[in-house]
């Protein structure tokens, strides 16, 4: 592995690899795969649960890890191609990716989309940025487009819950929030699904679409697997039946760069798309998952949230050992 990007940096086959090997770091979780490593963490947006696991992640891997904030303790950077830098960046990504592959033996890093451009953030312009010029394998932390660590802690924690994913009907569904949050997390698990060969119930209100690009490398990954993706605009006909519920808000492309329209259009959506008790009762025994962090109430009752069907808890913990697996095969 060169970089890890996004879920389709690995095959479905090399998938099951990496989540064998995580469950085999979860039995035991101390190492020495980075013993005398560093691993380089660079995040330009906030973080709690990715932080910390890939902190401990190298550390029980016998590595050092190294946070740096950026913009503060750090210069702030410019990703920018062949700009004149007269302005707030004091440097460039460029000259960082080069300077930190001299110290580091990894660098993963987290930057948000700034929501100004679709066309542009869609390109993860820094995160693609760090791979271009790196000279040691970078990881996809969270970008716009992709959030690959927590697809496959999602995978496993699938595997884990119900048993083989294959033909498994799982419903990804939008749910209400008040801010456009970006769409790398049911991009990541739509497309670990479909690399699983699951039964995809895609739901999301009309102008909630995902990304075409995804939709398209999404069926053709699950066809390829025996699976399939059914994109329903009704949450209660997404979860009827199914073995897992995922829930995750997104914004609108259709309104990128006009979040007070998004929000005046959703308001009337607010009960109808959040996680109860009634909605988990349409499952087949389903169990509840997302990613955190999570407003209670919004997204997810609490009596879901707080009950035997909900993973989120595993899913948490699950990315300290596939991220231990990553770090392991990138070194091996």
């Amino acid at each position: 592995m060169r970089h890890f990007l996004s879920p389709t940096s690995l095959s479905p086959e090399r998938t099951r690899e990496i989540l064998t090997m995580a469950d085999q770091l979860k039995l035991n979780r101390f190492g020495d795969a980075l013993k005398n490593k560093s691993v380089g963490m660079v995040f330009f947006n906030p973080s709690l649960r990715t932080r910390t696991s890939m902190d401990i992640a190298t550390y029980e891997l016998g590595g050092h890890p190294l946070t740096l904030n950026i913009g503060q303790g750090t210069w702030s950077l410019e990703h920018r191609e062949g700009i004149v830098m007269d302005g707030e960046y004091a440097e460039h990504i460029k000259d960082a990716a080069r300077v930190l592959s001299r110290y580091v033996d990894i660098l993963a890093v987290r930057a948000f989309p700034e929501r100004k451009s679709w066309g542009i953030d869609r390109q993860d312009p820094i995160i693609e940025g760090f791979a271009k010029y790196a000279t040691v394998p970078v990881i996809n932390l969270e970008g716009a487009m992709h959030h690959p660590c927590q697809g496959l802690a999602d995978m496993m924690t699938i595997r884990e819950r119900i048993g083989e994913p294959k033909a498994q009907p799982i419903a990804i569904t939008w749910a209400w929030h008040p801010k456009a949050l970006p769409m790398a997390v049911p991009n990541s698990i739509l497309l670990e699904a479909a690399k699983a060969g699951m039964d995809i119930r895609l739901a999301h209100p009309k102008g909630w679409e995902l990304d075409d690009e995804i939709m398209q490398t999404a069926q053709n990954l699950a066809t390829a697997q025996g699976g399939g993706v059914r994109v329903v605009h009704s949450m209660k006909d997404a979860v009827e039946g199914a073995k897992v519920v995922y829930a995750k808000s997104w914004g609108s492309i259709q309104h990128y760069r006009s979040p007070d329209d998004e929000t005046r259009l959703k308001m009337s959506l607010r009960n109808e798309w959040r996680v109860t008790e009634e909605q988990m009762a349409r499952t087949d025994a389903g169990i509840f998952m997302h990613c955190l962090p999570v407003r209670r109430g919004v997204i997810v009752d609490d009596a879901v949230i707080d009950s035997p069907q909900s993973a989120v808890y595993d899913e948490a913990e699950n990315r300290l050992h596939v991220q231990k697996a990553i770090l392991a095969s990138i070194v091996s």
